[in-house]
C-alpha cells in the first residue's frame, strides 16, 4: 500500500499519535564528539476546544477560534514503564494561514532551544515533507520531518546561532506497539493456532 503523507498539521498530529521509539544523534560543531541517545516520544492529539489549546492561545494573545487543534508531546526514558506526567507535556497549537492548511503557524508553550513560549512557521512540500522554522531570541531552528512508512519517520533539525550553525540533530522514530495491540495479536494467533489444531484433528477422521 502506497504511503499517503499528511499535508496539514492536524493530519500530521493524527498520523503521529501514539508512542514512538526515537534514536537520535547530535553533532555539535564546536565539539569533536557527537552525542546519541534513545527515548520514547508520546504524542496525543488535542481538539480545538481542549483547555490546554485554549490556554496556549491566551498566552500568545491569539483568538482560540483560529486554532484547528493541537498535540501534546511527552518524552521519557526508553526503559521507563510509567506513564509520564501529562502536566509536563509540551503543547503545540496549530494556526493554519491558508485554505489548504499546508502552511501556517504553530504556538509552542515551551521552545526546544530556550524553554520559553515561541511561535514557529511551517509548510508542507508537495512530497509531504514538513518544514518548521522557529526563531528564538538568540538563535534560529529549522526542523524537517517526513514519514517513510505509516510507522517509521525521520526528523532532521539544525540550530543556528548568530555566527553560524551550532548543531545538527538526526532522529529516526519507529512507532511502538501498544499493550492492547499486543494482546489482540496474541489472542488472534492463539485462535489461529487452535483453529489449525481442530482442522488437523478433523483431517484424521476423513482418512
Amino acid at each position: 500500500m502506497k504511503l499517503k503523507p499528511p499535508m496539514t498539521m492536524m493530519n500530521f498530529f493524527i498520523k503521529s499519535e501514539g508512542t514512538w521509539f526515537s534514536q537520535h544523534t547530535v553533532h555539535h560543531f564546536d565539539s569533536p564528539q557527537n552525542q546519541s541517545g534513545k527515548s520514547n516520544l508520546i504524542v496525543k492529539v488535542l481538539t480545538k476546544d481542549d483547555p490546554k489549546v485554549i490556554e496556549v492561545c491566551e498566552w500568545q494573545k491569539v483568538n482560540p477560534a483560529l486554532a484547528t487543534g493541537g498535540a501534546s508531546l511527552n518524552w521519557q526514558d526508553n526503559l521507563d514503564n510509567h506513564e509520564p506526567n501529562p502536566n509536563n507535556a509540551d503543547i503545540i497549537v496549530d494556526i493554519p494561514n491558508s485554505t489548504t492548511g499546508r502552511t501556517g503557524k504553530f504556538f509552542y508553550n515551551r521552545g526546544y532551544a530556550e524553554g520559553i513560549p515561541v511561535v514557529g512557521r511551517y509548510h508542507f512540500a508537495n512530497d509531504g515533507v514538513l518544514t518548521i522554522d522557529t526563531e528564538y531570541e538568540d538563535n534560529q531552528g529549522q526542523e524537517r520531518c517526513w514519514f517513510l512508512t505509516d510507522d517509521f519517520r525521520v526528523r532532521v533539525s539544525t540550530l543556528r546561532i548568530m555566527n553560524g550553525v551550532n548543531l545538527i540533530t538526526y532522529c529516526s522514530e519507529r512507532r511502538c506497539i501498544t499493550r492492547k495491540q499486543l494482546e489482540e495479536i496474541v489472542q488472534k494467533n492463539a485462535a489461529k493456532s487452535l483453529g489449525n489444531t481442530v482442522d488437523s484433528e478433523l483431517m484424521k477422521y476423513k482418512h
